[in-house]
């Protein structure tokens, strides 16, 4: 099986990109891990793949794979890179477009200044959401983690993230407590961690481990998730600049059922073939 790809990244939270209209898409689990492996394959954080959309009221349909090909619900960077590849493509000429995701219809929109923004919906908060073992929705919970008692919000952004504030996320332990909060039992399909330090109430630092992918230059909804925990906590204001190690994204959000807003860029690297 002959597939061209498009090589994409938002914020160095890189992808392969499959336009699953014009040609055949079906990729198992172990072809997925082959693409993500980045001696081996082509390299990335996670497959993304364009369909022609299922129902009448969206324009695209999105999904989702992560490197251990796993697949997975949301993913802020790729719907950034999902706008700009439609668009490169020409399968589309609206800037604002209604894309079918696994967690609900998402709105990105490409702005004149090539900036992309996504109206990344709603928040969610109750433990059965995300989904969470807890009795109860709360603003924080403790979770033990490798015998450290961590105070963090727990929320979902379409996929589920538990977010810990930090003192000084260059020297936060992403790489020893990332795994053992993304298998914590607490959360039965597993979770992205992130970690966030506080600069001012404008202004955050942040580093994620994702679930399946480990830790990434960027993660989009991980900015969202851990902008609008500062929020709810009081600690945010309700429009944020979240530096990543690729970049920064602008995360805005009026609070209640309102949705979160994402803004932030998305590029080409190069385009491809590969044969599987």
């Amino acid at each position: 099986m002959r597939l061209q790809f498009t090589k994409m990244h938002g914020l160095g939270n890189d992808f392969v990109v499959f336009d699953g209209i014009h040609q055949q898409v079906a990729l198992t689990p172990a072809q997925l891990r082959h693409l993500a492996d980045r001696h081996f394959g082509v390299g990335c954080d996670q497959i993304l793949l364009v369909e022609a959309p299922t129902r009448p009221d969206v324009d695209f349909r999105y999904r989702i794979f992560n490197a251990d090909g796993g697949e997975v619900s949301q993913c802020g960077n790729g719907a950034r890179c999902f706008v700009r590849f439609v668009h490169e493509r020409g399968l589309t000429t609206k800037r604002a477009i209604r894309v079918e995701t696994a967690s609900g219809v998402i709105v990105p929109c490409l702005e004149a200044d090539g900036q992309v923004t996504v109206d990344m919906g709603p928040p969610r908060f109750a433990p059965a959401d995300i989904p969470f073992d807890a009795p109860e929705r709360r603003l924080t919970y403790d979770l033990e983690v490798g015998g450290r008692r961590l105070e963090i919000s727990a929320l979902s952004m379409g996929n589920p993230h538990a977010v810990w504030i930090v003192d000084d996320v260059h020297r936060a332990p992403v790489a020893e407590l990332g795994p053992l909060i993304e298998y914590h039992p607490r959360f039965p399909e597993r979770v992205n961690a992130g970690f966030l330090q506080l600069l001012s109430r404008r202004e955050a630092l942040l580093r994620v481990h994702e679930r399946g992918s480990g830790e990434t230059l960027s993660c989009g909804t991980g900015a969202c998730a851990a902008a609008v925990a500062g929020m709810t906590r009081g600690l945010l204001d309700a429009a944020v600049t979240v530096h990543t190690r690729g970049g920064e994204l602008i995360i805005r959000w009026s609070g209640a059922d309102n949705p979160v807003y994402m803004t932030g860029p998305a590029a080409t690297v190069y385009q491809g073939e590969i044969e599987l």
